[in-house]
């Protein structure tokens, strides 16, 4: 029999998960782990399977196949133990517009069988957590666009469960409201932990500990946010001379990539040493190269996306082209 995971095990467990429709393969073997507490970041481009993998990881979409654990329960072989442990709000939040906020809650409250007693107290503690106690009265379809997204998670949020699956969340949101979303997120990540699906960059970097990409249904990068951060940081910069060498003399230095002018004095270099710098420094001072500015240059998250989802492509591409 199955038993809830203990603190040493992952609380979602996804392994060699795959679902076809037809002969379109939407997810190829996708494996990754989320230990509890950990708030990750699920990207990809329109299309790479994200919503498919949220559906089959919350028991809405059965996978061709591979294996789902939550919470130490197979989604398969225990759904009514595996679904009691997720919390789930899809791109559209299933909110009803003509219920009170209150009256909305305690209808899914009731559906995930709260018992009478455990009620009132599970309304206080979701709307708290979404910053809904002034809005209980009200009509969810006369609340702004912000507001009903805070309902759709307090919904999700209602039975305590150890996973939260957001799917989209701050779309169609304006700027203040994502700003308020994101904060959210944040605080669920204190003492749950959560899956955050989305196309929108910044999102991730704002809210998330770890980071996954998938593209073509497969995942292509899996790595920490600090590790992202440090990918950033590559071997990359810009550097001015008031005599400017040659750019054969830039390119025959220590560990040097390409070279590249930017104008009549600034190039920008890449390199693979990790102390390149310091000999740039040495030999711009030996050759009186009148060395005036050093600028490692940073790569922005969306660059990273961009450089990983096209070289998978191309990379694909070259292989069907060579077979």
């Amino acid at each position: 029999m199955e038993t809830t995971a203990d603190d040493t095990t992952p609380l979602v467990q996804v392994e060699s998960l795959s679902r076809r429709y037809g002969d379109t393969l939407a997810v190829n073997q996708l494996n990754f782990t989320l230990k509890k507490g950990e708030v990750l970041g699920f990207l990809g481009p329109n299309g790479a399977g994200k919503s498919t993998s949220m559906q089959m990881i919350t028991g809405n979409l059965a996978p061709t196949t591979g294996q789902i654990t939550i919470n130490g329960f197979d989604i398969i072989d225990c759904p009514i133990q595996a679904k009691s442990c997720i919390g789930y709000l899809p791109e559209n939040p299933p909110v009803y517009r003509e219920l009170t906020v209150d009256e909305y809650l305690t209808y899914c409250a009731r559906l995930h069988r709260i018992p009478s007693a455990e009620l009132k107290e599970a309304l206080i503690t979701a709307k708290q957590l979404c910053g809904l106690e002034d809005e209980s009265k009200r009509l969810i379809g006369n609340l702004s666009k912000g507001f009903q997204q805070r309902v759709g998670i307090a919904q999700a949020l209602i039975h305590q469960p150890p996973l939260v699956i957001l799917d989209e969340p701050t779309v169609g949101l304006d700027p203040i409201q994502v700003r308020e979303i994101r904060k959210l997120i944040q605080s669920l990540g204190k003492d749950r932990s959560v899956i955050l699906s989305t196309h929108i960059l910044p999102e991730v970097q704002a809210t998330c500990d770890q980071v996954q990409i998938i593209q073509k249904g497969e995942l292509i990068y899996n790595a920490s946010i600090e590790e992202l951060n440090q990918r950033g940081q590559g071997n990359n910069l810009t550097a001015a001379f008031k005599t400017p060498p040659d750019l054969a003399e830039l390119s025959k230095l220590a560990g040097v990539n390409h070279v590249s002018v930017i104008d009549h004095s600034r190039f920008n270099i890449q390199f693979e040493n990790e102390d390149f710098a310091e000999i740039l420094v040495q030999q711009a001072v030996s050759s009186n190269w009148g060395l005036f500015e050093l600028i490692p240059q940073n790569s922005s998250l969306e660059e990273i996306f961009v450089e990983l989802t096209t070289t998978d492509n191309s990379d694909q591409e070259a292989q069907e082209n060579a077979a």
